[in-house]
């Protein structure tokens, strides 16, 4: 799967951990989407170096978008946790 394929898995991931992290996030629709793309990458990364699980050549992998989604998560909590809720 090539980088264009990872950017788009980022972007579903974000929305997805989105939608199961609901609230308002300090950087609004663009941070979260910028999340989802850090987020997918670095779960992606993670889940080949610790997990010993090769990145797939095609797009809907389960285990590819769970790790996508579970780094957007990590990413959307800590980033909450760092910035707050800056626009109350």
């Amino acid at each position: 799967m090539g980088i264009i394929g990872w950017i788009i898995l980022g972007l579903l991931a974000g929305g997805i951990a989105k939608i199961l992290l609901p609230g308002r996030d300090p950087g609004g629709l663009i941070g979260t989407t910028l999340i989802g793309v850090a987020g997918s990458f670095i779960g992606g990364w993670l889940s080949v170096k610790f997990l010993d699980r090769p990145i797939p050549n095609h797009f809907f992998d389960l285990a590819t978008w769970g790790s996508a989604i579970a780094g957007s998560l990590v990413l959307l909590i800590v980033y909450r946790i760092l910035f707050g809720n800056s626009r109350d």
